[in-house]
C-alpha cells in the first residue's frame, strides 16, 4: 500500500519534516513492515512560465526549432532564452519551466547549454518529462489545463510534485489497512493525534433503481453479495482533465491516471477502501441483478478478453445478460468512454472467498479484488458512493440525481467476551486495565464492561476480530509490543530428541563422514516417477504444481531430477543421500471430495481426511561418475554396484545391524546388478545400478548406483547404544579366506555361511575379491574374504582365529559345497 503524504495530512495530522522516515517508524509500530518511499525525484528550481515570444528557425536537417522568450519572474532571473522542439503552444501561454540546476526524474539534470546556434537556457516541460503521465504530445499549457499559478510560482507545489508516498506491506488479515482512511486511523492509534474520518457525510437517500440480489445456490453457505449500493449523476463532462492533483496522489499512490471519471472512482476507493464501478447508464439495459454464472455464460471483460465462465462466478447483470465480473472487472459494454454523461455508481459488498476463487479461476487481479479478499467495510458503501458523486459534481460538472438504491444489510459484528486481565494473562506484559480499554476505543471497538469479564463488540471494518486472542493482539499492537518481555520459557526436564531422531541424525553424519552431500527433495512427483518403483502412489486432490500431483512411493525418483540438475551444472562426480519420508497407499485413504468450507468441517469429513497414507521414512543413496578420479599413476574407478551396498551397510552398521544380501531383480535395475538388503528374513531395502534405459530417461550417464533402505524400520530395530562406545582394549587378529563355488552360488549366501560358522569370535567379514579364470573350472569362482577375529577379554591366538575360521569354512562347505583354494 502506497501512501501519499499529503492527502493521509488530510485526515491525521503529521509532521512536516522527515515526514516519511517518522510515518514508516509509526507504522512498524503498530505492526507494518515497512517497504520504501516514493517521489521526491524531482528538484527544483521549476516553476511556472509566460512564453513572450516564439521565432521559428529551420535547420538544415529539415527540422525546425522555436527560439523562445519565457518570463520566468524576477525573483528567477526574468525573461530567458529557451530551445523547444514542440510546436503544441502559442506566445502567451503560461508553460512549466525547468531552470538550470534541476532535475527531472531518472536523474535528468538540467543545464544551461548551446545548441542550434543558441545558449539553451532551461527546457519548457511536457507532462511525460514531470512524470505526470504518457502524455508526450507536447508542453503542457496550464492556461488550457485549467491549473492556476503566477509567473515564478513553484510549479512543483502547483502540480503536487513535491509529495511522497511511503509503502508498507498490508498483511492478507488486515484489509482496512489498504485505504487512506484505515492507515489514518492506525497513525491516530499509534500517536494520539484526532483522526477525521473522510466517511463520515451524509450519504443522502436514492431510491427507484431496481436492483436484485439474487444467489439460488450459495456456496459455503454464504451469499456472494450481502449489500449494494447504487447512486446516479448526469451530465457530467467527460472530456475535463483530471485535476493535476489528483492525478499526482493517483500517481504516487501507484495507480495510472485514465480519465476523470475513472480516475475519482480509483481515488475513492484509495481513500475509503470500498472498491468503486463506476457504469455508462445510458447502455444499461433495465435493472441490474447479482447472480451466479449460468452453464456455458461468457463475459467481455474491459481488457477485451472473452471469458468462459464458471457457475461459482457471481456475475452484475443486466436484462442481455452478464455486465461485469463481481469485484474484479466490468464489461466491456457498459463502460464509461468519452461520450458517456450519465453514469451508474455501484458500491456493493461480495464475499471474500467468491472474488478471491474468480480472480485465481481468471487469472485477472486488480486493485478492487485485492481489496475483496481481504474485507471491505460493509458500513462504508453508501458513503462511497456519495463521495464518488459529490467529486463528480465537483470536478465533472454533474448533477445528483435521486435515482439510485441502497439493497442488503450490513452484516452485524459478533461480540467477543474476554476476561478482565486476560492481556497480561496471555502475553505476559503488564497491561492496566484503563490501557486495554483505551487500546480498544482507538481500534473503533464498543465495550460493554462487567467486573469479571468485557463484551468487545468489533467495528464493521475489522471482520479479522473473531477471538479474544485478537484482541490482546491488539492491546498489545497498540499499547507496544515491547512491553512484552523477552524472556525465553525453560524447557521441561526430560525433554530433547527421541530416540529415533538421535538415530536418524546419527545416520545423517555417518554417511556425511565418508564425503556423501546431503539433499532435499519435495515429495511432489509425476506420476511416472511415483510408478517407477512399482508401488501404488497417492494422488493429491488439491496439488501445488499441476504437473506433479504425485506423492512420492520412494526417494530416489526425485534423486534422479537432482543428479540431472547438478550434472547439469558441470558436477560430473556426485555422492547423494537424502533421509525424508515416503507414501504408501493404505485401503480406505483420502476421500473423493474435499469439504467445501471456510467454517471447521464435521466430525465424519474430518474422519475421512484423517485416513492417511503410510509414511515411513527412508534413506536413499545415488552415486554417479568418479569415486577415484584419474591421478599420475591412479587410475579412475567409477562408482558401481558395490559402493551402493557400502553405503546401505554403513547405514546398517550405524545402527548397530548387520545386513544379508540376495540377489534379486526389478524392472528398473539392471538385471545382475541388484540385491536385496536384508534383516534376518524381511527385507528392508535395495541395492544396484539402474537400468540403463532408465538412466536415459533421465539424461543420466549409463552407470548409476542407487541404494534405498527402509529408515524407520531400521530404526525399530536398532541395537546400537547412543551412550559413547567403547574401545576395544585388546587387537584384533585378521585372516584371508580363499573358497572355490560354482559360479551361480551369491557371494552374499556364501559370506553369510562363513560368518554363521565363524561364530562370535569374527567381528567383521568383508569380500575382497570374486575371480573367475585359469586355475579354475568354467562353471567355478574363487571369493576371497578378509576376516577379522575379537575376544572382548584377551588376546587371541593365531590358532584360535585360525579354528573360528575354518568352523566357518565348513558352514560353506555344508551349504554351497565350497572347498578352500590352493
Amino acid at each position: 500500500m502506497r501512501i501519499p503524504l499529503s492527502w493521509l495530512g488530510e485526515l491525521v495530522e503529521i509532521p512536516k519534516d522527515d515526514t516519511a522516515d517518522w510515518l514508516h517508524a509509526t507504522l512498524v509500530r503498530v505492526g507494518f513492515e515497512e517497504e520504501a518511499v516514493h517521489g521526491g525525484e524531482l528538484r527544483g528550481p521549476i516553476v511556472v512560465g509566460r512564453v513572450l515570444e516564439i521565432v521559428e528557425e529551420p535547420q538544415k536537417n529539415g527540422k525546425t526549432i522555436r527560439w523562445c522568450q519565457v518570463d520566468v519572474g524576477e525573483a528567477n532571473g526574468g525573461v530567458r532564452g529557451i530551445v523547444c522542439g514542440a510546436l503544441n503552444f502559442v506566445e502567451g501561454d503560461r508553460v512549466v519551466v525547468t531552470l538550470p540546476g534541476s532535475a527531472l526524474p531518472g536523474g535528468f539534470e538540467i543545464a544551461a547549454r548551446k545548441t542550434y546556434g543558441h545558449v539553451s537556457d532551461g527546457m519548457i516541460a511536457s507532462e511525460r518529462e514531470l512524470g505526470l503521465g504518457d502524455d508526450h504530445d507536447g508542453i503542457m499549457r496550464l492556461d488550457v489545463l485549467g491549473i492556476p499559478g503566477e509567473i515564478g510560482d513553484d510549479a512543483l507545489a502547483i502540480l503536487g510534485l513535491d509529495d511522497q508516498a511511503v509503502e508498507i506491506n498490508v498483511t492478507p488479515d488486515r484489509g482496512y489497512a489498504l485505504s487512506l482512511r484505515g492507515i489514518a486511523r492506525e497513525v491516530a492509534s499509534a500517536t494520539g493525534q484526532a483522526f477525521r474520518d473522510p466517511a463520515a457525510l451524509e450519504p443522502g437517500t436514492a431510491s427507484g433503481f431496481p436492483v436484485e440480489l439474487r444467489d439460488a445456490a450459495p456456496i459455503r453457505g454464504r451469499a456472494g453479495c450481502s449489500r449494494f449500493v447504487a447512486r446516479v449523476v448526469r451530465g457530467i463532462d467527460p472530456s475535463r482533465p483530471t485535476p493535476t492533483w489528483l492525478a499526482s496522489r493517483l500517481r504516487l499512490a501507484g495507480i495510472r491516471s485514465i480519465s476523470l471519471p475513472v480516475d475519482i472512482t480509483n481515488a475513492v476507493m484509495l481513500e475509503l477502501g470500498q472498491p468503486i464501478h463506476g457504469y455508462d447508464l445510458g447502455k444499461l439495459r433495465g435493472g441490474i441483478v447479482v447472480r451466479r454464472a449460468a452453464e456455458g455464460e461468457r463475459l467481455t471483460t474491459l481488457d477485451g478478453a472473452d471469458r468462459a465462465l464458471s457457475t461459482e462466478d457471481l456475475l452484475i447483470t443486466d436484462d442481455r445478460g452478464a455486465i461485469g465480473l463481481a469485484g474484479v472487472m466490468g464489461g466491456a459494454e457498459t463502460e464509461m468512454d468519452a461520450s458517456t454523461t450519465d453514469v451508474l455508481i455501484e458500491a456493493a459488498t461480495f464475499d471474500a472467498v467468491t472474488i478471491g476463487r474468480t480472480a485465481r479461476r481468471h487469472k485477472l487481479f486488480s486493485e478492487a479484488s485485492k481489496r475483496y479478499e481481504r474485507g471491505v467495510d460493509p458500513a462504508v458503501a453508501a458513503a462511497a458512493a456519495a463521495r464518488v458523486a459529490q467529486l463528480l459534481v465537483e470536478l465533472a460538472g454533474g448533477t445528483i440525481d435521486e435515482l439510485g438504491a441502497d439493497v442488503g444489510d450490513v452484516p452485524a459484528m459478533a461480540p467477543i467476551t474476554i476476561p478482565v486481565g486476560y492481556w497480561s494473562t496471555y502475553t505476559g506484559a503488564d497491561y492496566t486495565v484503563d490501557e486495554a480499554r483505551d487500546a480498544l476505543e482507538r481500534i473503533g471497538a464498543t465495550i460493554d464492561e462487567a467486573p469479571d469479564a468485557w463484551t468487545v463488540t468489533p467495528p464493521t471494518w475489522r471482520r479479522d476480530l473473531v477471538d479474544r486472542e485478537g484482541l490482546v493482539e491488539e492491546v498489545a499492537r497498540i499499547v507496544g509490543f515491547d512491553r512484552i518481555p523477552s524472556v525465553l520459557p525453560v524447557a521441561p526436564p526430560g525433554r530433547g530428541y527421541t530416540r529415533p531422531q538421535r538415530l536418524r541424525r546419527r545416520v545423517a553424519d555417518a554417511l556425511a563422514s565418508t564425503g556423501l552431500t546431503e539433499v532435499l527433495v519435495a515429495p511432489f512427483v509425476s506420476e511416472q516417477q511415483a510408478r517407477l518403483t512399482g508401488a501404488e502412489p497417492v494422488r493429491l486432490e488439491n496439488p501445488l504444481d499441476g504437473e506433479r500431483p504425485w506423492l512420492r512411493t520412494a526417494l530416489l525418483p526425485g534423486m534422479l531430477d537432482t543428479a540431472h540438475r547438478n550434472l547439469g551444472r558441470g558436477l560430473t562426480d556426485l555422492a547423494l543421500f537424502e533421509l525424508g519420508r515416503v507414501f504408501h497407499a493404505v485401503d480406505g485413504q483420502g476421500t473423493e471430495s474435499l469439504p467445501a468450507s471456510t467454517s471447521r468441517p464435521e466430525d465424519d469429513a474430518l474422519a475421512e481426511l484423517d485416513r492417511l497414507p503410510a509414511q515411513p521414512d527412508h534413506a536413499a543413496v545415488l552415486l554417479v561418475g568418479e569415486r577415484v578420479r584419474k591421478q599420475p599413476g591412479v587410475a579412475a574407478v567409477r562408482y558401481g554396484i558395490a559402493d551402493a551396498v557400502e553405503a546401505a551397510e554403513r547405514i546398517a552398521r550405524t545402527l548397530g545391524l548387520e545386513l544379508e544380501l540376495r540377489q534379486s531383480e526389478r524392472p528398473w535395475l539392471h538385471p545382475g546388478r541388484t540385491a536385496e538388503l536384508l534383516l534376518g528374513e524381511t527385507v528392508v531395502g535395495l541395492a544396484g545400478e539402474l537400468l540403463p534405459a532408465v538412466a536415459a530417461a533421465a539424461d543420466l550417464p549409463r552407470v548409476v548406483a542407487v541404494a534405498e533402505l527402509d529408515l524407520s524400520l531400521l530404526i525399530a530395530r536398532a541395537r546400537v547404544s547412543l551412550d559413547t562406545q567403547r574401545i576395544a582394549p585388546v587387537p584384533a587378529a585378521t585372516q584371508d579366506l580363499s573358497v572355490v563355488v560354482p559360479v551361480d552360488v551369491p557371494a552374499g549366501d556364501v559370506r553369510r555361511a562363513v560368518r554363521d560358522g565363524a561364530g562370535a569370535l569374527l567381528e567383521h567379514i568383508a569380500l575382497v575379491d570374486d575371480y573367475r579364470g585359469a586355475g579354475l573350472g568354467e562353471d567355478e569362482k574363487s571369493l576371497t574374504f578378509a576376516l577379522r577375529f575379537r575376544a572382548d577379554d584377551r588376546t587371541l591366538t593365531a590358532a584360535e582365529a585360525s579354528e573360528a575360521k575354518l568352523a566357518g569354512l565348513a558352514v560353506a562347505t555344508e551349504r554351497h559345497g565350497a572347498r578352500l583354494r590352493e
